[in-house]
């Protein structure tokens, strides 16, 4: 799938304002140093990513040319004004925060101003995108720098499918470059992408969790991959694609976690939808979430209903 295919799958944009983020909240997180601290999270409204990869949705709330200068600091302000405190902070837009035509660069003062006082920054971009502006934004800010970067999967076959642009090599290269500009990682590993058996897409997310950690991530963020794109519910019907079990996101997550390499997420947006048995969906869900935020293993999740445990799953 290329560019042409992807684009031609989709639906319309929502409608958005450029002087507002189209979405902000405050989430706990396990952070770093290992407390739990709240997370101010903003999603900011820019131009579309010049990237489509295969999997994404996030177009659906962006714009098609560049926001004006200033607009982005005010998106800023206005979502803090909104919003309860917080320790850290993340600017999510969609795309790259260092593509030029995202994120204007003659905002970066009044956007470092904003945001100095939290305990870190963290922002999203793509491997290709990490240069001197990366280590230029850090100083700006005088606080901790964090980049999350898709790696999405260490599967050099499949990452090529993706339309992501990028080499698992680019993806190492761009860590190396970060972490010795003291720029801390994160990056986001899909579970189950198309023309991926189940039990595969179990072996390769952990695959590609151990690749980020041996890169220097700090921290992976295991995606659950599904539809609401228009492409993917092609590969869907084409039987190309099927949606992950939840019970897979449990084994990726216990397995990871217990290496004690660094912290690994679990993606709980909606993730009711990938759930085979409604007896224990709430109480796995619950469990994955008690992983999230103390990097510990609950005692796994016992079904009759479905005699799936968490230690044999999927």
């Amino acid at each position: 799938m290329n560019d042409v295919d992807i684009l031609a799958a989709r639906g319309p944009k929502n409608s958005v304002d450029p002087f507002r983020a189209y979405h902000a909240i405050v989430e706990p997180e396990l952070s770093a140093n290992g407390i739990v601290e709240d997370v101010a999270t903003i999603f900011l409204t820019n131009r579309e990513c010049p990237f489509r990869c295969l999997m994404c949705d996030l177009w659906q709330s962006t714009t098609d040319q560049r926001v004006p200068v200033g607009a982005i600091p005010t998106q800023i302000r206005h979502a803090l004004e909104s919003l309860p405190a917080a320790q850290h902070i993340k600017l999510y837009n969609s795309g790259n925060f260092f593509d030029a035509q995202a994120i204007p660069p003659k905002d970066f003062p009044a956007i470092a101003e904003l945001v100095g006082g939290f305990k870190s920054v963290i922002v999203e971009n793509h491997p290709q995108l990490c240069s001197d502006r990366c280590v230029e934004f850090q100083e700006l800010c005088g606080t901790q720098l964090e980049i999350a970067m898709g790696l999405e999967t260490s599967h050099e076959p499949t990452l090529a499918k993706l339309n992501k642009q990028m080499t698992v090599g680019d993806f190492a290269t761009a860590c190396e470059s970060l972490r010795q500009n003291h720029i801390r990682l994160r990056t986001f590993i899909l579970l189950r992408p198309p023309d991926t058996p189940e039990d595969e897409g179990v072996q390769r997310a952990i695959e590609s969790v151990r690749f980020a950690f041996d890169c220097g991530v700090d921290c992976c963020a295991v995606i659950p991959t599904r539809t609401g794109n228009g492409i993917m519910e092609q590969l869907e019907q084409r039987g190309r694609f099927t949606p992950p079990q939840l019970t897979s996101l449990e084994v990726v997550l216990q397995e990871a976690v217990a290496w004690k390499r660094g912290r690994v997420f679990a993606d709980l947006w909606d993730v009711r939808q990938f759930a085979a048995c409604d007896v224990c969906a709430d109480a796995r869900i619950k469990r994955l979430s008690e992983i999230n935020l103390t990097q510990q293993l609950p005692p796994p999740i016992e079904c009759t209903a479905c005699a799936v445990t968490s230690e044999t799953s999927p």
